[in-house]
């Protein structure tokens, strides 16, 4: 009698066990589906693309046109723009790429920034444009004496940007003037003229003249002078060249004076032996 109660109980207790494991099961399986929105699926991340600008760096003589090349990683542009204060010309373009005009341009320097779209994401890239002219030629006219200074006279031709343009004279080796151009805001080219009056000094005889030019483009330095040059110690005026005769004509006649003196006085001794 005991065992029989003993064994109704196992039983009651086993069935107990498996019914509440069968009831466990339902909340778990919908713990883990998709529609009951406690575990919800991992959103979608847009992949990385990389954006460049051909030629990042470019210089151009003033006036010229450039073209300049956008390209990507993606595999299909939503949009391009470009930013630039230069005139713009015909644009061109492809699944993963654009392509700019830009025209006359004569800005010393210049920011282009060309931005492209890719699956709503935008990413940049920005190139820097140069336009410039390195002087033409630069001469220096033969010194002019005029007096007792040296008049010089240099000519720059054809250069861009003149505000960036420094000219300089040189003696030998010293620096007898230099002038900076910052003045000057014109957008072509342009030809200048420095003119300078001068001192020679008594150690400057023999020394050579040279006119020196340069653009300073924030780093970028563009040289270019002139042939040596003598100055005219020798090129008088006419004042000068009138002072010069009279003082010969004057040291002759000093001299035939002298000379006729001593002639006489040689006579005289001559005919008293």
């Amino acid at each position: 009698m005991e065992f029989l109660l003993l064994f109704s109980l196992l039983v009651l207790l086993a069935a107990t066990y498996l019914g509440g494991g069968s009831a466990r099961r339902p909340q778990s399986a919908r713990s883990q589906s998709p529609g009951g929105g406690s575990s919800p699926a991992p959103s979608e991340t847009t992949a990385p693309f990389w954006v460049s600008i051909s030629p990042k760096v470019m210089a151009v003589a003033p006036g010229n046109s450039v073209w300049l090349n956008c390209s990507s990683s993606c595999p299909l542009l939503e949009n391009s723009t470009l930013h630039t204060g230069l005139q713009r010309g015909q644009k061109l373009s492809g699944p993963s790429w654009v392509s700019f005009q830009l025209l006359d341009v004569r800005t010393w320097s210049s920011d282009v920034h060309c931005f492209l779209t890719c699956a709503g994401v935008t990413r940049g890239a920005t190139a820097k444009i140069n336009a410039y002219k390195g002087p033409h030629s630069v001469i220096l006219e033969p010194p002019v004496l005029e007096g007792s200074k040296h008049t010089l006279r240099c000519h720059v031709t054809h250069v861009f940007p003149v505000g960036f343009l420094v000219v300089t004279l040189r003696h030998g080796g010293r620096v007898i003037y230099s002038e900076s151009l910052e003045r000057f805001t014109g957008l072509d080219l342009a030809n200048v003229t420095l003119t300078y009056a001068f001192r020679a000094r008594p150690d400057d005889l023999g020394q050579l003249v040279t006119c020196h030019a340069h653009l300073n483009l924030d780093g970028l330095v563009v040289r270019s002078s002139s042939a040596p040059m003598a100055p005219a110690f020798l090129d008088w005026s006419s004042e000068s060249k009138a002072l010069v005769s009279t003082s010969i004509a004057a040291l002759v006649g000093i001299l035939l004076a002298v000379g006729a003196a001593c002639l006489r006085k040689y006579l005289l001794m001559q005919s008293r032996a």
